[in-house]
Parts: C-alpha cells; sequence; structure tokens
C-alpha cells in the first residue's frame, strides 16, 4: 500500500510542486543526486575512486518530449564522458543511459542513433555504458535496441528487473559471453499479470534470476541493498566458482554507504549509481518507493523537521 502510494505520488504535478518548493527539501535530493551540473558528477564519481568504489552516471532526463530535448541528452553525456576521460576517471566510472530520455517513447530510431553516438563515446574514452530499464512496456523495444549496440559496441550492458515474470527467461537469453547484466528488483507501477506484487515472491525471483547470471559466462552485476541477498550474492560466487573480477555488486548513492566500503573490503568490486540533473524528482520517487524506511526522512525534510 505505501509504495502504491508514493508511486502514485510521483505521477502527481501537485505533489512534485510541493516537494520542489519545500525549504529543506535540497537535503533530501543531496543524499540520493550528486548534484544537477556534469561538475557535480565527476566530483562524486572522483570520491567514489578515491574509496576504491567504481561509479555508473544517470543524467535525469526521463521526462523527454520533444528531438530538443532527446539531443541536449546525448550532449550532456557527450560533455560528461570527455570530461570523465580528461580527468582519468574513465576507467573508474561508466554511465547508466535510460532510452526514454533519448527519444524512445516517440522516436525508437532517434533514440538509437543518439544511444549509438554515446556508446562511440564511451567506448573512445575507454569506458562502457549500461542501459537502463524502465516500465514493462519498454523492455522488448530497450532489448531490442540493446542487441543492435551490441553489435558495434559489445560491452553495453542491460539491466533486468526481477519482479517482472518475464526475467527468468531474459536472464537465460542474455547469460553469454562478454554480455553484462545489472540485475535488480524493479521500481515501477506494473500489474499482476506483468509482475510479481509480494516482496517474498519478488526475492525468490530475484535468486533464480541471479542463478541463472552467476553460473554463466556473462558479467552479473547484482544491484541490490537487500543485506540477505548480498549474501546470497556472495555465497552464490563461491558456489559457481565465480571470481570477484568477473561479477560486482551494485549500489545506490546514498543507500548504505558502509555496506559498500565493507564489500569492498572484502575484495570485492562494488559500483555506485550515481543520478544527477535537475530532473530529480522521479527519480527520488522512486527510491523511496524502493526503500519506504526512507520515508520519514523525506517527509521531515520536507516540513523542515529536519
Amino acid at each position: 500500500m505505501l509504495r502504491s502510494a508514493i508511486l502514485a505520488a510521483a505521477r502527481s504535478g501537485r505533489v512534485e510542486r510541493l516537494v520542489q518548493t519545500a525549504p529543506y527539501t535540497r537535503d533530501v535530493v543531496r543524499r540520493f543526486v550528486a548534484g544537477t551540473t556534469t561538475a557535480d558528477a565527476l566530483r562524486v564519481a572522483g570520491e567514489l575512486a578515491a574509496a576504491g568504489l567504481t561509479g555508473t552516471l544517470d543524467y535525469l532526463g526521463e521526462d523527454t518530449e520533444t528531438g530538443e530535448q532527446a539531443a541536449a541528452t546525448r550532449d550532456e553525456y557527450l560533455r560528461l564522458l570527455d570530461q570523465l576521460s580528461a580527468a582519468d576517471l574513465a576507467g573508474a566510472t561508466e554511465v547508466s543511459v535510460k532510452l526514454s530520455a533519448l527519444g524512445q517513447r516517440f522516436d525508437e530510431e532517434l533514440a538509437y542513433d543518439h544511444a549509438k553516438v554515446i556508446c562511440a563515446a564511451a567506448t573512445s574514452a575507454g569506458t562502457t555504458v549500461t542501459l537502463d530499464m524502465e516500465d514493462s512496456d519498454t523492455t522488448d523495444q530497450t532489448l531490442d535496441l540493446l542487441q543492435r549496440l551490441r553489435a558495434d559496441h559489445p560491452s553495453t550492458g542491460a539491466v533486468l528487473q526481477a519482479y517482472l515474470r518475464r526475467t527468468e527467461a531474459d536472464c537465460r537469453e542474455l547469460a553469454v559471453p562478454g554480455s553484462r547484466v545489472r540485475l535488480c528488483k524493479g521500481a515501477y507501477k506494473e500489474p499482476e499479470a506483468v509482475a510479481f506484487q509480494g516482496a517474498v515472491d519478488v526475492d525468490k525471483s530475484y535468486v533464480r534470476c541471479l542463478n541463472i547470471l552467476m553460473s554463466g559466462p556473462g558479467y552479473p552485476m547484482i544491484a541490490t541493498h537487500d543485506p540477505r541477498l548480498v549474501a546470497i550474492g556472495e555465497d552464490r560466487a563461491k558456489w559457481f566458482n565465480k571470481p570477484n573480477e568477473e561479477f560486482e555488486f551494485q549500489m545506490l548513492y546514498g543507500i548504505r554507504p558502509e555496506e559498500q566500503l565493507r564489500l569492498v573490503a572484502e575484495g570485492y568490486q562494488v559500483r555506485v549509481y550515481v543520478p544527477y540533473g535537475d530532473e530529480w524528482y522521479g527519480y527520488l520517487m522512486r527510491r523511496l518507493a524502493e526503500r519506504p524506511s526512507n520515508l520519514a526522512f523525506f517527509a521531515r525534510a520536507v516540513s523542515g523537521r529536519k
């Protein structure tokens, strides 16, 4: 119930205006978002690298509605990749791209063209791109574009969401040599016919999908903050004799930073998903939906009671 209410708020213009104008919202945003500028993203990437962590940077802009907005998002990624290379951070930092931010919802070919340019720039910079997954209406289209991009840029990563009923089959198709797959639980509101609704069922699906990926020759990216699933990931690596350099854990910026450092100290690779940009509202709401325990912190900040 609480998760559904938060996701409904993510689509409410009235709630968005309230949150954006609240005097202490900045404190909440700063916890989960690097900032609004390219310089903010680079600063956090440098901080992560200094701590032994790697990063994936996401320029927030999924509400793209025009070709001009899509081109502006493409250009920001090109600027970001150029500056990552100049700062000698490309080896420790990749980028995450939402195809909707590149125009997917109104022009699939335009989104593909922009993504191809970004992938080429990432290759030149010495890093990679991961295509974020969004709601289930775009899953097939996103995976189709992924295969097209991998023809020229085989390291392009995919994201699969364990709460979707189809994901086990998608894992089997993508668990191949050279394939990079980020497995997360999922953060969009989906109907029961498409997605598991209960937390236990989602967790069971996550473990089944994880087993497929960890037993295969690809490169799994275990994206979870759940202590039980992290422990299962560690166990599965041992069970399937998966060396630490052949998989990684991923966590969101601002969530369980101590656990991120613990995993690094244990010898695991850990990548932190770092969003930046002005369009932070939808992202923030989905993070709250994933971890409703953050809601109290959020409510105190919005009301001015820190």
